[in-house]
């Protein structure tokens, strides 16, 4: 199935506007996840937006909520954060420009591909990625998504270009409360010659595939082995009924259509097909009766 995109909008380099598309760089589904099961049962575990006191709620109840003070929240409708106007929300505009070596690596934070939306971007699109790899910089600009305005930097990525979200300098803690108590004094030089050496070593090209996830190849031999064996535990759900509150919607719909079809027939349960059929005697008295009527 064909990724969607996170974003649509236009990175503008002055007076150059090109339509793009961002796309994450990064695969979730490459990772082993589980799902909590009740084991009594066998169902599924769901999580359900509850009150103290009143329990289950209507999301469209819910507003956003933002405390001022101990347990005092300002309340805010959603509506009113969506409708906040950000020209970043459609505009990546490339306002700095870095060496790519000179942003420190703690304040990358996630890749995203950025992908020219047709052909005739596409011109446009290569220019300000040949003149980013010619110079060895990236790009400084923001963009809004999900709700957040995030600090970004754009730079060549083979053919492409990569946009990497940076945390805020105000999202970075400090190092120096932790790292007080560590002495800056030389290290012995017998001690140096060889980590220095051990280094010098092992030193080669980045080659990303030569790393392997070894808790997730362990995790899926597991997997595997419990599969085959017929004594391992195994539960079968009601399918998507238990996933959300889907299931308890579908029972109430049921219920409705049910009062509703008793309510049409004057609240009368249809009959079995055998009391339908009248017997002689019952339905000659009726003919009686109708006829002396």
């Amino acid at each position: 199935m064909a990724a969607r995109p996170l974003w649509k909008g236009q990175i503008r380099l002055s007076l150059v506007s090109i339509p793009v598309e961002l796309y994450s760089a990064t695969k979730t589904g490459a990772r082993i996840s589980f799902r909590q099961i009740h084991e009594p049962s066998g169902k599924p575990v769901r999580y359900q937006k509850t009150v103290s006191g009143i329990g289950p709620v209507d999301t469209d109840d819910i507003v956003k909520g933002y405390e001022y003070e101990k347990d005092k929240y300002l309340l805010i409708d959603p509506e009113d954060v969506d409708e906040i106007k950000l020209e970043t929300k459609k505009t990546l505009e490339l306002v700095q420009f870095v060496d790519a070596c000179e942003i420190p690596p703690i304040y990358f934070n996630k890749p995203y591909y950025l992908v020219p939306t047709d052909d005739l971007a596409e011109d446009a699109y290569r220019v300000v990625r040949d003149a980013l790899r010619a110079s060895k910089m990236a790009g400084l600009g923001q963009v809004t998504m999900r709700g957040k305005e995030y600090l970004v930097a754009v730079r060549p990525c083979g053919d492409g270009l990569l946009l990497e979200t940076l945390h805020y300098a105000e999202e970075i803690r400090e190092a120096e409360p932790l790292f007080s108590d560590i002495e800056d004094e030389k290290a012995d030089e017998e001690l140096l010659d060889v980590a220095t050496s051990l280094i010098e070593r092992k030193t080669s090209k980045f080659d990303p595939e030569a790393f392997k996830d070894n808790y997730t190849v362990a995790l899926r031999e597991l997997i595997s082995r419990r599969t085959k064996s017929k004594s391992t535990k195994r539960v079968e759900t009601e399918g998507d009924s238990d996933r959300g509150s889907g299931g308890d919607n579908v029972i109430d719909l049921m219920a409705a259509l049910k009062k509703s079809l008793e309510k049409t027939e004057g609240g009368k349960k249809p009959s079995s097909g055998r009391s339908r059929k009248s017997s002689p005697s019952k339905s000659s008295s009726a003919s009686r009766k109708k006829k002396s009527a």
